[in-house]
């Protein structure tokens, strides 16, 4: 689940964890490892394995992989002659 292989020509394998803006997290490289060592990675990278292509996902897989996102540092409102600053609105992204 959530898991989409790309066969590209020529190109050494490798597996490209993506975040949910689809910014590239990371590139780990495949080439010196076998099946069976590709699955134990992706299983301990979060990824769920899905018994058919149509089967359920759990409910706490559904935005697998289950790492959890780098958070940013909550920036604290700045005052200046007793008066704070105005926050963000809520639709902006300040760090996009």
């Amino acid at each position: 689940h959530n898991l989409e292989m790309k066969h590209l020509p020529g190109a050494d394998p490798e597996l490209v964890l993506l975040g949910h803006r689809y910014e590239e997290l990371e590139r780990i490289p495949l080439s010196d490892m076998t099946q069976e060592e590709i699955n134990q990675l992706v299983q301990e990278l979060g990824f769920y394995r899905k018994e058919t292509p149509d089967a359920p996902v759990p409910e706490e897989f559904r935005f697998a992989p289950a790492r959890p996102l780098p958070t940013l540092p909550v920036p604290q409102a700045l005052t200046t002659g007793g008066q704070t600053q105005p926050k963000h609105d809520e639709g902006e992204h300040p760090d996009l």
